[in-house]
């Protein structure tokens, strides 16, 4: 049976939903159709925010031959098989009318491909013998080779709004014959969180399930919402970012929100409670110098005790952080020290606080003149008058 997100996708930018920016009047995308202007782009956005369903419309606008793979199970064989028996395609000239149909390849989850495939890949995208759009939900700079990203245009699409998740909620009940309450509408909205493949496969098996759509019938068929969230990818690193960023801004409120974020998303406690640690005598530093026992005390606990109870010591952590008086007297002086390091090299340790374990060097001077409590500057003597902490 073919998935009700098929049957609903749109085949015009008349019928696509959402991402103004790119297929509005006058906007990148729309020109490109309707001018026939060839060219490989990236399309980076979260899931079901209509990255498959652009690269089928503008390869369709454009008259081409659409070939998609997915980049979980295709390979370089894949990709040969697409050109020709002697492995090159006549390329497109702008200008020019097509020889044949242009090629257009869409490679779904591109920044799954190794570097070798994306090697292999740039020769043909470099001559025009393919046109590639890539589709990612992670930040091409940091997943697609540099010499292949330089090929392409990035796309950066959104998550859909509340009233495009409704354009699409209603466009799918349509298609079913079937309707849905406001209240289950709404329910799906928040449940999806802009993916509208989401949330057309909710509606799709729970009419197959139980022949209506409702909130009860939407959460008996769904079981469970999971949170968006690869602990490799870009979303761990913008949550943890935002929580760090939450409490050195003294925001508790929002600590404890991107707290309870990673936690729901099943993130490794013991990392939270790692980043707790460095923040510590990273921003609190000499403020409160007892955050460093609270946090290693947070971190042990974590240890010991482990989910689901450790989120209450995880939580009890970031708001005795956030509350913190803020300090990075200690941090800043030691990454200024450690630039006169690197500059100066080793430079000679003054001689009176030299360690002298052997007659040898009692005579030779070393630990001569040092005073228990000495006022006089212990740095070398080309730093001699310099202040780190300030």
């Amino acid at each position: 049976m073919e998935p009700l997100a098929n049957k609903i996708r749109p085949a015009t930018l008349s019928e696509f939903v959402g991402q103004e920016h790119l297929v509005g009047k006058g906007r990148p995308l729309r020109e490109a159709i309707g001018q026939k202007h060839l060219f490989s782009f990236i399309l980076w956005g979260p899931p079901g925010s209509g990255k498959t369903t652009l690269a089928r419309i503008y390869a369709n606008g454009l008259g081409a031959d659409f070939y998609e793979l997915s980049a979980v199970d295709a390979g370089k064989e894949d990709i040969k098989k697409i050109l020709d028996r002697n492995g090159k395609v006549r390329p497109f000239q702008e200008g020019l009318t097509f020889p044949t149909k242009p090629k257009v390849l869409f490679i779904d989850e591109i920044h799954r491909f190794n570097k070798a495939q994306q090697d292999f890949l740039l020769p043909f995208v470099e001559r025009g013998d393919l046109t590639l759009i890539g589709a990612t939900t992670e930040n091409p700079s940091f997943e697609v080779i540099g010499a292949l990203l330089s090929r392409c245009r990035v796309f950066v699409l959104n998550e859909l709004g509340e009233k495009e998740m409704a354009m699409v909620i209603d466009r799918a009940a349509k298609k079913l014959k079937t309707k849905i309450p406001a209240a289950a509408r709404d329910w799906l909205v928040a449940m999806a969180q802009g993916d509208a493949r989401q949330a057309i496969t909710a509606i799709g098996n729970t009419h197959l399930f139980y022949g209506s759509v409702t909130v009860e019938t939407l959460k008996r068929s769904i079981q469970s919402n999971h949170l968006r969230y690869d602990k490799k990818g870009e979303e761990h690193y913008n949550t943890i970012s935002a929580f760090i960023k939450s409490m050195r801004a003294s925001q508790p409120d929002a600590a404890l929100y991107y707290l309870a974020r990673m936690v729901e998303a099943g993130e490794d406690p013991l990392f939270i409670a790692r980043r707790m640690v460095v923040f510590a005598s990273e921003d609190v530093g000499l403020a409160v110098p007892t955050a460093l026992v609270v946090a290693n005390a947070v971190f042990r606990a974590c240890e010991s005790v482990g989910y689901p109870e450790c989120a209450i010591n995880l939580a009890h952590g970031a708001a005795y952080l956030a509350e913190c008086k803020k300090s990075r007297a200690s941090y800043d002086a030691y990454f200024e020290a450690i630039d006169d390091v690197k500059k100066l090299g080793n430079v000679p340790i003054p001689m009176r606080v030299r360690n002298a374990p052997t007659k040898l060097m009692k005579e030779l001077g070393y630990h001569k003149g040092y005073k228990l409590y000495d006022k006089e500057s212990y740095l070398p003597d080309k730093l001699k008058n310099k202040k780190y902490l300030k």
